[in-house]
């Protein structure tokens, strides 16, 4: 009984901490959005970020590697996420993919939930400089998840590079698309844009195999 209690004290102790954590994100995102609108990216470090929250930069690199991660926070955590992706076993390149694009399906959500994603929308649309660095971290991805799958033995070395491209493209063209109908003032949730995406990759990927 005793263990039992003390099991569960720890469990609301990591509970609270990791809603601390997340509140702390959350205020440095914003900070950092305030700065970016308010200065211009140049002009936005990771001093002043940290400051207007009300931390030191010590603190900040905890959560952050780059003023550039704590402006557009969510690719760096679906690295994450589809670093811990566990196919089933015995699951074939396409299943492999399948899941993968879940993953994607199940952080574009949390994404929507948690980050301020209209917000870094409109950045993108009139500082394309942001654009440039979503573009970066983004081969950032391929180059991690396709080793992963590469070292894991999941898939053959093309393959890997292959499903890491197409899970990348499919994301990034959902935001790209969702940032092109922000900009003409359309009201359509981002999660259809993902989609839609996420359809019409599955569609052209399904024509057959070319002739020789």
């Amino acid at each position: 009984m005793r263990r039992s209690l003390e099991a569960t004290a720890m469990e609301d102790c990591m509970g609270i901490r990791d809603q601390r954590k997340a509140e702390t994100s959350r205020k440095i995102q914003a900070a950092a959005l305030d700065l970016v609108e308010e200065l211009g990216l140049e002009a936005t470090t990771v001093a002043r970020i940290a400051q207007r929250v009300g931390i030191s930069d010590r603190t900040f690199f905890r959560y952050f590697d780059s003023k550039e991660s704590a402006i557009v926070p969510g690719q760096g955590e679906l690295v994450v996420a589809l670093m811990g992706f566990a196919p089933a076993p015995g699951a074939t390149p396409a299943e492999i993919f399948q899941s993968l694009l879940q993953v994607c399906r199940d952080h574009f959500s949390a994404e929507i939930e948690q980050h301020e994603f209209r917000r870094v929308t409109r950045l993108m649309i009139s500082d394309p400089k942001l654009l440039l660095i979503a573009t970066s971290r983004e081969q950032e991805l391929v180059i991690e998840l396709s080793r992963s799958l590469a070292e894991r033995r999941l898939v053959t070395q093309m393959q890997s590079l292959l499903i890491a491209e197409m899970v990348a493209s499919t994301w990034r063209v959902a935001w790209q698309c969702f940032t092109q109908a922000e900009r003409a003032g359309s009201a359509a949730a981002p999660s259809e844009f993902f989609e839609q995406s996420v359809h019409e990759m599955l569609q052209i990927s399904a024509i057959g195999t070319p002739g020789p």
